[in-house]
């Protein structure tokens, strides 16, 4: 188990509360009282909420699933104890128990939300403190999961990546290297089919589990409440998706956020976005989206990831939508706003499912990047994503071939992607050209790429290839619900039905809406996405008045 890091910007992160705060606080709280070694949180189980300590002291600690437990922190009187999953009353990444007598105010998370809003300066304060908390958690590997395995492999980087991009901490053994591991791995999982492992907090082994199980057993999900009726369900959790609900949260509405992956989209996945208003020094699309993500919460969104949504009934039969989820459950929504955005193309290439995961990718993160360290590696593409990628991966990659099938990059993209491009020595440009064939065992070897115009073949030694082509609307959920599409199968709005006028933003579907890069004619930009989705909840609100006047 790692120890604990230096904690970073103390006093923000541990911020000591007034009495007059404290006092300002209490109308939202209850008193509660622990006794010596009484537990306040346990790892694992959902939060409570906000604990503001009173008087006593409370030890935080951190346990893994093998019954190692290691100090964090010791919270004293005018201090509070919980981080940013206190928001939706996600499981407790640590544990807190009382020493001595302790005497606290208990803040549900409801409550703490409206807390957040009420008191301004005090939210601030409070809101960087859980904002910090769990960075420092994942920066320290502190709480979460064991991952077991090789740290190149394609389970350890797939589940890697699915906590990364969720914000979620854990920390990874390396049987190579670790005697324990390779021991615990040698009792536990006699076939590689079983790698990676991945040890709960309390002890549970799941083998080689897929994303969904893993966010189950760690509590990332949280029930779908029967028979709440939701204001809007928001189908992705992408710039457009969560600017959604962060405007239509804050204007009261109940909101639903669903996504199959994880917060941010593709725009999540990007190394460096320079071009966004406000940002002279640019920000990573995960910074980006996490601060979207933790502030939709702190207006009382509901988000749910990884949840996929199967498919939409439009027929309103109770006067509600609904939409079907993985595993049977059922949620219902007055609106709903499609934003699954699109995913990129997969080219007509033989075997490359096979490779997917295992030297083929469709984003990159420092995961990735740590695969091609010293390497050369192959990225196709010619859009602002690939660019900002590609200039990523430079610092990493001995050399980088960027292979556009067209013959220039000024139509495609932004001009300063271009000039950082050129200006970088190790990423070659080849214009019309395109990928051949790959090759390999398990994982991906060998890369034969095709000149256009001559039609010459080079096969390259090449472990790890980036994808970055074109674009396919995430829509297939939408079939059974007479949606119209265009030819490229994304969401058509603004179009008038039946002599009906229809707002920019909606469908053909009275009640469905669509933002961001799933709907047609949008405009594939960050800055576009989130426009829209401030956009779409003014025709909310216009669609939920008129539905609610008697006779409508």
């Amino acid at each position: 188990m790692p120890k604990p890091r230096p904690v970073q910007r103390h006093d923000q992160t541990f911020p000591e509360l007034t009495p007059a705060e404290i006092e300002r606080m209490r109308r939202f709280g209850e008193i509660r009282h622990f006794r010596d070694g009484e537990q306040l949180f346990e790892t694992g189980k959902p939060g409570p909420g906000m604990f503001v300590v009173l008087a006593g002291h409370v030890a935080i600690t951190q346990r893994d699933g093998f019954g190692r437990v290691t100090p964090v922190a010791d919270q004293g009187m005018g201090q509070f104890l919980a981080e940013i999953g206190q928001l939706s009353g996600r499981a407790a990444l640590v544990d807190g128990h009382a020493e001595g007598a302790v005497e606290t105010l208990l803040i549900p998370p409801e409550r703490l939300r409206a807390l957040l809003v009420a008191e301004a300066d005090l939210g601030e304060r409070i809101m960087r403190a859980l904002i910090l908390r769990r960075v420092n958690l994942i920066q320290g590997g502190v709480g979460g999961p064991v991952l077991i395995g090789d740290p190149d492999s394609a389970g350890v980087v797939r589940l890697q990546g699915f906590l990364t991009r969720n914000g979620y901490p854990y920390h990874l053994l390396d049987p190579a290297v670790d005697s324990d591991a390779a021991d615990f791995v040698a009792r536990i999982a006699p076939s590689l089919d079983d790698l990676p492992l991945v040890v709960a907090p309390d002890g549970t082994v799941l083998r080689n589990p897929s994303a969904s199980e893993l966010a189950r057993e760690m509590g990332m999900i949280g029930q779908v409440e029967k028979g709440k009726l939701y204001d809007v369900a928001i189908v992705g959790s992408g710039p457009a998706g969560l600017s959604t609900a962060v405007y239509a949260a804050s204007e009261g509405l109940s909101v639903a956020v669903c996504d199959a992956r994880a917060f941010g989209g593709q725009a999540g996945a990007s190394a460096r976005i320079e071009n966004y208003l406000g940002f002279p020094t640019g920000i990573s699309g995960l910074a980006l989206t996490a601060r979207a993500f933790n502030q939709a919460q702190k207006f009382g969104a509901e988000i749910m990831i990884p949840v996929t949504v199967q498919s939409l009934d439009c027929t309103r039969t109770d006067g509600a939508f609904t939409l079907a989820l993985e595993g049977g459950d059922t949620l219902h929504a007055k609106s709903i706003v499609v934003a699954s955005g699109a995913r990129y193309r997969r080219p007509d290439i033989a075997r490359l499912a096979e490779y997917e995961g295992r030297g083929v990718w469709y984003w990159a993160s420092p995961i990735e990047a740590r695969l091609c360290k010293a390497q050369e590696v192959i990225l196709v593409g010619g859009g602002n994503s690939a660019g900002q990628a590609a200039v990523f991966l430079a610092s990493q990659a001995r050399r980088i071939r960027m292979v556009i099938r067209g013959d220039g990059l000024g139509a495609s993209m932004s001009r300063y992607l271009i000039e950082r491009i050129e200006a970088t020595p190790n990423i070659e440009l080849l214009f019309n050209t395109e990928v051949a064939s790959l090759d390999g065992d398990a994982t991906l070897e060998r890369v034969v790429l095709k000149d256009r115009l001559s039609g010459e073949h080079t096969s390259l030694e090449i472990r790890n290839l980036f994808l970055f082509v074109g674009a396919e609307p995430a829509t297939a959920w939408l079939d059974d619900c007479g949606m119209l599409l265009d030819r490229a199968g994304f969401v058509v709005t603004g179009a008038p039905v039946a002599g009906r006028s229809v707002p920019a933003l909606e469908t053909s579907v009275r009640g469905v809406f669509a933002v961001g890069d799933v709907r047609a004619g949008s405009v594939k930009r960050v800055g576009g996405a989130i426009g829209e989705g401030a956009q779409v909840v003014a025709a909310l609100h216009g669609f939920l008045g008129d539905t609610a006047s008697p006779g409508a």
